[in-house]
This record gives structure tokens, C-alpha cells and sequence, in this order.
């Protein structure tokens, strides 16, 4: 069995939030939409059901990362980008040419206190987060498994 890995999927709260999220029948969504190559590669080759995922609401005040979730279904296509009437079409993309993936994520736990982007700027164990680098926009991004332990703790999940 793989070993369980971690993620952080930004999203900003005015399009999905994790509110949307837990508001979704039982707590389950596709994860789709997602038009860059090296986040579709993410999801496509590394990620897998069982794997952890931080919620991050990005373009807020405070940018912050509110719960967790959980992938509960691995890559399969973004059936969004055949549809000519969705803000995410992509013309190049067909059912017999897939070009986007999707995974399905379940809410898990929103935490008692967010945590802020400046608190993981200022936090010296997580110096490295993609999300704390200047100009990392990457939607979706590895993440450490003490990283995901530290940014717990700092939200009241220990």
C-alpha cells in the first residue's frame, strides 16, 4: 500500500468554500476545474484516495487554511472541460482525448482556529510550504507530513 501523502488545495471562498464543501451530500465533491499542467500532473500521477488535504482559502482576508479533507477517489477526467457551457471548457479536451483530471475529496475537520498564511510565513517549521513562497500560485501542492502535522496543531487538531 502507498504510503499516505498530503496536499494543499487552494480555493477562493467566493467561488467553493470549505462551507460549500461540508454543505455537499455527505461531505463529497469533485475536485474540478483545475487548467494548469503541472497541478493536473499532480492529481493525475501522485495523488491517491486516503491522502490528506489541507483547505486553503486563497483571495480572502485572511488567506487561510480552514480544515481538512480527505481524497476519497482517485484521478479520473474532468468531464467539465467537454462542456461547452462551462466557465472551465477546454476545446482541446474530449472524452476520447482527456487533457484535465479531476479527484473527489470528502470534508474532514474544519479547524477551531484558521491558519493564516502570515502565521505560516512566521512559523520557522514551515518555512518551505509552497503556499508560504512568493508567487507560488499552484492550486494544488505537496505537502510534508510534518508540515501537515505542524499546520494541525496551529488550527487546534493535534
Amino acid at each position: 500500500m502507498a504510503e499516505k501523502r498530503y496536499w494543499l488545495f487552494k480555493s477562493e471562498p467566493t467561488a467553493y468554500s470549505y462551507a460549500d464543501l461540508q454543505g455537499e451530500t455527505g461531505g463529497i465533491a469533485e475536485w474540478d476545474g483545475v487548467r494548469n499542467y503541472q497541478a493536473r500532473n499532480l492529481i493525475r500521477d501522485e495523488m491517491k484516495s486516503g491522502d490528506g488535504v489541507l483547505f486553503y482559502h486563497s483571495s480572502a482576508n485572511p488567506m487561510a487554511v480552514i480544515g481538512t479533507a480527505l481524497i476519497v477517489k482517485n484521478a479520473y477526467p474532468d468531464a467539465t472541460a467537454w462542456d461547452p457551457n462551462d466557465k472551465h471548457y477546454d476545446p482541446k479536451s474530449t472524452p476520447g482525448n482527456t487533457v484535465w483530471m479531476v479527484v473527489d475529496i470528502q470534508a474532514d475537520q474544519e479547524f477551531p482556529k484558521q491558519v493564516t498564511l502570515q502565521e505560516i510565513k512566521d512559523n520557522p517549521k514551515l518555512q518551505n510550504m509552497m503556499v508560504a513562497r512568493r508567487g507560488m500560485r499552484l492550486s494544488v501542492q505537496p505537502v510534508t507530513a510534518e508540515e501537515w502535522a505542524e499546520v494541525l496543531l496551529m488550527g487546534g487538531l493535534s
